[in-house]
């Protein structure tokens, strides 16, 4: 497929010296006019460049305002508004992309009495919210995501609306609000009366009823852990997904799930734009390690948080009660270590956490057995909390076995928790130290438990968010971006995951907090600074998306410490 640039016409009327803007629902950037054709464009002023496998060139803009790579396929669906003093909207998906002749209708919300106290119905189109929002005085604006929120014109009749909401993976604090209140704004926002609940994952689209929803019926759910729909891994097939949701006549999708169910939104939505479908596909990410990139907080965390301090209430009590006793809590993080340093940063009880991104080892001068030691020479007990995917590694040299993966594609994970608890009565056995240790794995019972308050309003707006955004005919990810929420394409959450740098103060407050070794050298340190700074510097001057570009990412992402991801 060849690249191709579109223009925005520029009119010029005698008389005429403002900017005129687009209508709200307008998914296409505003064009102005001017009295005279050398007058400066405002900084909205922006060339639309659509992107193919063949124009990598014309990703110079995003490429110098933040490090983002795309792969060849994704790059064919990029849509970049380059605008003045380095602007960019990392634009979404929209139904007029592929059938740009389609209607529009006002929106019902105008006539909604919940909203006639409202200063601004409805969202610019101008409004855009910024990736990164610390910057120098001469920085470039840098890259930006489309705002969320209601627009003036939708794409969708609500009579003519069939909506089917999915939740993918591992349950997580939180699903049933989702659900709860997707059911119920679409029904008393928009008044749409045809919603549809897909059962056990993506496979309840080939393989279950769809099951009616109405407002009556999730009344109550949000009350109740896990999710009404019900849940599984795998079972992704695209061609049978989108059939059924083109037998169906279903034309509104709300996905829930982590970054491999963002990774078959994506797939059903190019497989929707390929067949010329006017369907929206609206995903909602999930995950209870927090580890979905560019937004600020996947939902649930806060409740997994606040959960597992119990569970290091309880082994602080243990170890607190017992001689040299040690208390071991094993928390979520598959690859990042967010819950637990969160966890550990609020406790104020916990000596030391172990994380995915910080490589630790055991024995030796500044080892973690050298610190247990010690530790209870001065206080007499300690706690430890681990993330389920620290030190893999090590388990891997002791125990060798060979790689499994689940139904998702991740990796089987060996219980660390057990493994450190074994290895830690070993030292103290041939130290000849009495010591007591209690190993608590709070897993199932943090992912199983309705989500708190803070949660439980975040969930809501976010449904809200991907109701409005549905509705306008964008096809996107939605999640808050420095407080604001946005509509993020789908590649911006698929293609990297975020994880604990630990090259930054977060990571140091937590070590001054528990007093704990860093288990780092200098020359990690250096090596992870200079990694981070090499990965940066590559973005600015090797196309990304080339397979230039592949190698030498492959060669600094290949560190454990090179975890800057921007």
């Amino acid at each position: 497929m060849a690249s191709h640039i579109i223009l925005p016409k520029e009119e010029e009327e005698e008389g005429l010296a403002v900017a005129v803007e687009a209508d709200h629902d307008s998914p296409e950037p505003p064009r102005y006019r001017h009295l005279q054709p050398a007058q400066k464009a405002l900084p909205f002023s922006a060339t639309c460049v659509r992107i193919s496998r063949d124009s990598y060139p014309n990703l110079r803009a995003l490429r110098n305002a933040s490090a983002t790579s795309l792969r060849d396929d994704d790059a064919a669906f990029a849509k970049l508004d380059a605008g003045d003093y380095g602007y960019v909207l990392d634009d979404v998906q929209h139904l007029t992309d592929y059938l740009p002749e389609l209607p529009t209708f006002p929106n019902p919300l105008q006539d909604h009495p919940a909203y006639s106290t409202v200063k601004q119905y409805f969202v610019n189109a101008d409004d855009t919210v910024p990736e990164k929002v610390v910057v120098q005085k001469n920085s470039p604006r840098g890259v930006h995501f489309r705002r969320a929120g209601p627009r003036q014109r939708v794409y969708f009749e609500p009579e003519d609306v069939k909506a089917c909401i999915v939740t993918c993976g591992g349950l997580c604090p939180g699903l049933n609000t989702v659900i709860r209140e997707l059911v119920c704004g679409l029904s008393h926002m928009y008044n749409v009366n045809n919603v549809f609940g897909i059962q056990n994952g993506y496979k309840g689209f080939y393989s279950s009823n769809y099951l009616p929803m109405t407002p009556k019926s999730v009344n109550d759910i949000h009350k109740r852990g896990g999710t009404v729909l019900g849940s599984s891994r795998g079972g992704h097939d695209t061609h049978k997904i989108v059939d059924n949701i083109q037998d169906r006549g279903i034309n509104q999708v709300y996905i829930i799930g982590g970054d491999g169910t963002q990774k078959g939104a994506y797939e059903i939505f190019k497989e929707i734009r390929r067949r010329g479908l006017k369907v929206a596909v609206a995903g909602i990410p999930k995950t209870i390690d927090n580890d979905i990139a560019v937004i600020d907080k996947s939902f649930g965390f806060d409740t997994a948080v606040e959960e597992a301090q119990r569970a290091i209430d309880a082994a602080h009590v243990e170890a607190s009660s017992a001689e040299n006793g040690i208390g071991l809590v094993k928390l979520m993080g598959r690859y990042s270590g967010f819950i637990a340093m969160y966890a550990t940063l609020a406790s104020r009880d916990v000596d030391c956490c172990l994380i995915p991104e910080s490589p630790f080892y055991l024995e030796g001068k500044g080892g973690l057995f050298e610190y247990i030691e010690r530790r209870l020479k001065e206080n007499n007990h300690m706690v430890i909390v681990v993330a389920e995917g620290a030190g893999q590694d090590l388990i891997a040299k002791s125990i060798p076995v060979a790689d499994q993966l689940d139904a998702s594609g991740n990796k089987l994970l060996l219980d660390v928790g057990l493994w450190l608890t074994h290895k830690i009565k070993d030292y103290c056995k041939s130290k000849k130290m009495e010591m007591t240790i209690k190993y608590i794995d709070p897993t199932y019972m943090i992912r199983a438990i309705p989500s708190n308050a803070s949660d439980n309003v975040y969930c809501t707006l976010l449904a809200h968010s991907a109701i409005h955004g549905a509705m306008a005919g964008y096809s996107f990810t939605v999640g808050m971006v420095h407080g604001r929420h946005a509509y993020i394409p789908f590649h911006r959450v698929t293609s990297t995951r975020n994880k604990v740098k630990i090259t930054d103060r977060m990571w140091a407050r937590l070590l001054s907090s528990t007093n704990q070794p860093s288990f780092l050298s200098e020359e990690d340190i250096i090596e992870a600074r200079e990694a981070e700074r090499l990965a940066n510097r590559l973005s600015l001057s090797v196309p990304a998306g080339s397979s230039e570009h592949g190698e030498h990412a492959k060669k600094y992402s290949g560190s454990v410490l090179a975890n800057g991801e921007k």
